[in-house]
């Protein structure tokens, strides 16, 4: 009896949750089909009558942003961005992990400190240095969310290594493996449920990011991301067009919801046979 009690109370508490986490994305939805002087009256209702505006807040959102060019440099940058922070967080905390040094610790405990460093503390160093290097364009962000990503990324793979028994990297030296592909066929598949944790919070933290694109790429380039074409329907000295902005924000949602309910299946996949492995 005790046990049922607890249940239902656990489940009423993850019901309320379930509604506080939805509630912001139902409001969004349910706003992009409403007429944009109707959103501001009555933002909480749903859209019926004359404050049901069908499609078109999508379209006016389409033609004023530039959505889809928009929409390929954000795949871009988040996708190339994504990979290389995987690899090279991988490879770079193997390599601190296993080779134990004074400098090695040091540069681990610089990658740890980065995390804790607020980016409005290196914003402008950081926008100096990158029109200095010309890296406001798409390959130029690569290098720019490498850097930022780095830290936490490290910080999880280093973490998951030292897990690794030293036995197989000492059975796969025997057999004539090279330390890159000792790295590549041994290592990395092992890491597989870190790699994939670390690749769906770096893409929905550059797939959302604005200020470091905005900062650094600018509005007057063609390599705008969503983000930025959605944050100019919010206009100037009030004049904005919150329909179009719902519905642009409701398309910018679906790519990574899509990614992050594709991904999570592959994350409990992988703990659940790294637990009976184990």
């Amino acid at each position: 009896m005790k046990e049922k009690t607890i249940n239902k109370i656990l489940f009423i508490l993850l019901l309320v949750l379930l509604v506080v986490f939805l509630f912001p994305i139902a409001f969004i939805v349910m706003n992009s089909f409403k007429g944009k002087f109707f959103i501001s009256d009555s933002p909480f209702t749903i859209p019926s009558g004359e404050a049901f505006a069908g499609l078109e807040n999508y379209v006016v959102g389409l033609a004023k942003t530039g959505f889809f060019q928009a929409a390929g440099w954000s795949f871009f940058i988040t996708l190339v961005s994504v990979g290389v922070v995987v690899v090279f967080s991988a490879m770079t905390a193997y390599y601190l992990t296993r080779v134990k040094t004074w400098w090695t610790k040091t540069i681990y405990y610089l990658f740890v400190f980065s995390m804790i460093v607020p980016f409005q503390m290196v914003m402008f160093p950081t926008i100096k240095v990158a029109d200095y290097l010309h890296l406001n364009n798409p390959i130029g962000m690569v290098i720019l969310y490498l850097g930022f990503g780095s830290g936490l990324s490290v910080f999880m793979f280093s973490g998951f290594i030292k897990s690794i028994p030293m036995e197989i990297e000492e059975a796969s030296m025997l057999d004539g493996c090279s330390p890159i592909k000792h790295f590549f066929y041994i290592i990395f598949p092992i890491l597989k449920p870190t790699a994939i944790t670390v690749a769906i919070l770096n893409t929905m933290w550059i797939w959302n990011d604005y200020l470091l694109p905005y900062l650094v790429i600018g509005v007057s380039t063609p390599y705008k991301t969503i983000p930025v074409v959605v944050q100019m329907l919010v206009g100037s000295n009030g004049n904005k067009d919150m329909g179009a902005m719902m519905a642009m924000l409701v398309l910018s949602m679906v790519p990574v919801i899509v990614f992050y309910l594709t991904m999570q299946k592959y994350i409990v996949k992988s703990v659940a046979a790294g637990a009976v492995k184990g």
